[in-house]
């Protein structure tokens, strides 16, 4: 006989179904009222951030294509020691015309999903436009 034979099974609740949860992200929209829909977003103070797709360990850097979420953008460096990083934020500083002081990485040092912050006067259409334009030569 069973060890268990005297206990009942209970019902498991909360088990992962197809319905989503209440109040868990339903009707997010952008962080802030002012924001951008896209990949370049004005930051509330003063700077435009960047959702980037790294692509490391490219022939060289390029930007291969800006969607709806994100700039892919091909890296010319090894994802390694930081290196792809560095090369990211030096290339986005020549594409858009700033110093590469005021272009800085603030998500995503590990991953190839990134954010950079771009410290400009310019618009972040601006900024998407001069992306576009570079992703198309």
């Amino acid at each position: 006989m069973s060890a268990l034979a005297g206990f009942r099974r209970l019902p498991v609740r909360g088990g992962g179904g197809a319905m989503p949860r209440k109040g868990k992200g339903a009707g997010k929209g952008p962080a802030e009222p002012g924001a951008a829909a896209g990949p370049v977003a004005a930051a509330g103070d003063g700077c435009v951030r960047v959702a980037v797709r790294a692509k490391p360990g490219a022939r060289s850097s390029a930007v291969t294509d800006v969607t709806a979420e994100a700039v892919g953008i091909a890296i010319a460096a090894p994802p390694s020691d930081g290196e792809a990083n560095a090369e990211l934020c030096r290339y986005l500083s020549k594409v858009l015309e700033v110093k590469k002081s005021e272009v800085t990485l603030e998500k995503g040092g590990k991953s190839r999903e990134k954010v950079v912050k771009i410290v400009v006067s310019m618009t972040p259409d601006e900024v998407l436009e001069k992306l576009k334009k570079e992703a198309s030569s």
